[in-house]
This record gives C-alpha cells, sequence and structure tokens, in this order.
C-alpha cells in the first residue's frame, strides 16, 4: 500500500552501520555478480586469508610462550597432584571457553587422566543472583572466595583483557594463593598490569575472531603439557 513502505528514504540503515561491518569481513557476499566461480574464488581466498592469519599468530605464541607454557603446565601438574580443582571463567564466548577448557579437564576421554575442574558461569541461579543483589563485577569472585583453597587453580578468559569481574577473581585467587592463569588478547589489557596472575598468555591481534581461535589453542595444549607432568612427575617444576 502506498505510504506503507518500510524502507522508505530516511529509514535506510546509514552508511558504516552493521551491515558495512559485516560486508568488510564477507565482500564476496555483496558483490552483486552473478558468476559463481568468481564468487567460490574469493571465498576460497577469505578463507585462506583466515587460516594463515591464525597459523601465524599460534607460531608466534609458540615461539613467545612456549616454555611458560610448559613451566605452567607442572605447575598446575604439582597442584592437581596435591589434591587441588580447577577454576575457569570468563563472560559471553569467554564463558563458553571456560567451560570447554574445564570439560577437557574432568572429561579428556580415551587414557588421559579425568581432573576436577570447574566452570564458574555454568550455575545460572548462583550466577544471576550475585549479578541481581550485589553486581556483575563479584560474579567470580564471590565464588573462588567460597569454594577455593590454596592448592587450587584459576584460569580466566578474555579477549580484551579488561573485565572487572575477571580482574577481581584473580586478586581473590591470589589472596587465597591459589595458582592463577589468565588467557588475553590485544596486549593483555588490564590483566597484564596485575601483580596477582602467576602466568599470562597473550594472543597479540585485535581481531576477536583470531583471539579466540588461539586461546582454545593455548589451553588445548596446556592441558596435554600437564597430563605430560603428570605422568612423568620426576620433571622439574
Amino acid at each position: 500500500m502506498p505510504g506503507d513502505d518500510r524502507r522508505a528514504a530516511g529509514t535506510r540503515e546509514p552508511a558504516g552501520g552493521p551491515a558495512a561491518d559485516i560486508e568488510s569481513l564477507y565482500p564476496f557476499l555483496y558483490a552483486g555478480s552473478s558468476d559463481l566461480d568468481a564468487v567460490l574464488d574469493q571465498v576460497r581466498a577469505s578463507t585462506a586469508a583466515k587460516v594463515n592469519e591464525i597459523i601465524g599468530l599460534r607460531q608466534v605464541i609458540a615461539s613467545r610462550d612456549g616454555e611458560r607454557l610448559a613451566r605452567c603446565a607442572r605447575r598446575l601438574a604439582a597442584a592437581f597432584t596435591a589434591g587441588g580443582r580447577l577454576f575457569a571463567f570468563g563472560n559471553g564466548g569467554s564463558a563458553t571457553d571456560a567451560q570447554q577448557l574445564a570439560t577437557l579437564f574432568l572429561n579428556p576421554g580415551g587414557d588421559a587422566r579425568p581432573l576436577p575442574a570447574l566452570a564458574l558461569a555454568n550455575d545460572t541461579s548462583v550466577v544471576t543472583a550475585l549479578c541481581n543483589d550485589i553486581g556483575v563485577e563479584v560474579v567470580f569472585a564471590r565464588q573462588i572466595a567460597a569454594f577455593g583453597r590454596r592448592s587450587d587453580i584459576a584460569v580466566g578468559l578474555s579477549t580484551s583483557g579488561n573485565s572487572a569481574n575477571l580482574l577481581r577473581a584473580f586478586d581473590e585467587a591470589s589472596r587465597r594463593g591459589m595458582v592463577t592463569v589468565g588467557l588475553a588478547g590485544y596486549e593483555g589489557g588490564k590483566m597484564a598490569e596485575l601483580d596477582s596472575i602467576d602466568y599470562l598468555f597473550v594472543a597479540p591481534t585485535s581481531s576477536v575472531h583470531r583471539i579466540q581461535e588461539a586461546q582454545t589453542t593455548t589451553y588445548h595444549v596446556l592441558w596435554e603439557l600437564t597430563q605430560a607432568a603428570l605422568a612423568d612427575p620426576g620433571e622439574p617444576r
């Protein structure tokens, strides 16, 4: 009907909005071309470029942090041997990564040793009660205060490194003598300024996608090295 056009002038999305952001990531979807071969070539080129980015980032992390990852794994193995438990935490996508990390340690499958691990964002009743009654900034620190002990491990994941609730959780864990491990992106953010993180592993990129992919590789390597250290307790720590 006339006058009922929801795409009328003045209602269109402004330039530089979400659609423009998506177009910058996937230009081949907005090419307006009916040439299937050309579109597929662009898809392949885009995929290859992203694969090369993550391979290069993993190589940088391996070169820079390989020895520190091994030392951290030996420290985690010592904590588990002493009866420690691992508490993982993060926000949003990092909460999902924290859950996967905890699952990896707890239920690795095969002949790998299952290790006690818990993701602190999993209990929605506890999380929402703390957020509602006190504030989101204490959502992890309060749980660590309730459960944490000297032989335990705290692992926090953040793409920015600036999450206030992670910073408070690391401080609380450090006060309790726990081993603290942080995974961040960019240049580490505020997590890089903390004295309460024993081991901080940074994926040095501003791409959230690449950061999370690199963090997944990092904690899988950390798990493998921890399993190796537990199998060979004679390794120096």
